[in-house]
């Protein structure tokens, strides 16, 4: 039976520390919660990224604190981790190959930063043949500068990165279109 895997990227402390940057959409944790929640209930597959930084200065350097998981993202026992030093999650990992193995062919992908992490490995699993789907609600990313120097707000490169994702190699949704892509007998059961 095909799955759809719930795959949560880089939430790891680093990333709620001031260092990271001014970014958008202060309510993201609490809607990658919210989806993990409702994963968990239902005993659909969950897949967590962890990223390791190959730069010593990075907030993400292994062993030291902002590598860690955040505590509400914290895997549970049969949850998958996959951990990456680039952007693209599918990149020197088996992860295309263990989701083929546990029969997951669609991906809710949510998690930070947009324009790097999620939108890398979005774009690697609209290539390699997932059902990809993003969750615009559970995406966050960060103030940047743009090629010609102008700086761009969050909320901007959030809205271009989904742009640059809608259609060609995922389909963006909202957090209740998310849920709906779970098995409805299991989530009636739940309630």
């Amino acid at each position: 039976m095909k799955q759809v895997g719930l795959i949560i990227i880089d939430m790891q402390q680093g990333m709620s520390w001031p260092q990271a940057g001014e970014r958008n959409n202060p309510d993201a944790e609490h809607n990658i919660a919210e989806l993990l929640a409702h994963w968990r209930a239902v005993q659909a597959p969950v897949i967590h990224i962890r990223h390791l930084s190959t730069d010593p200065d990075s907030l993400f350097w292994p062993e030291q604190e902002g590598v860690l998981f955040q505590e509400a993202f914290e895997p549970l026992d049969g949850e998958k981790v996959f951990e990456k030093s680039v952007p693209d999650a599918f990149i020197h990992s088996n992860l295309a190959d263990w989701l083929a193995e546990q029969q997951i062919d669609s991906l809710v992908i949510v998690g930070v930063s947009t324009n790097n992490s999620v939108e890398s490995t979005v774009r690697s699993a609209g290539n390699l043949g997932f059902k990809a789907y993003v969750v615009e609600s559970a995406c966050f990313a960060f103030q940047k500068e743009d090629f010609f120097g102008l700086v761009r707000s969050a909320d901007d490169v959030h809205a271009m990165s989904l742009a640059n994702l809608h259609g060609e190699y995922a389909t963006v949704i909202s957090q209740e279109g998310a849920f709906a892509l779970l098995p409805q007998d299991k989530v009636s059961l739940r309630k």
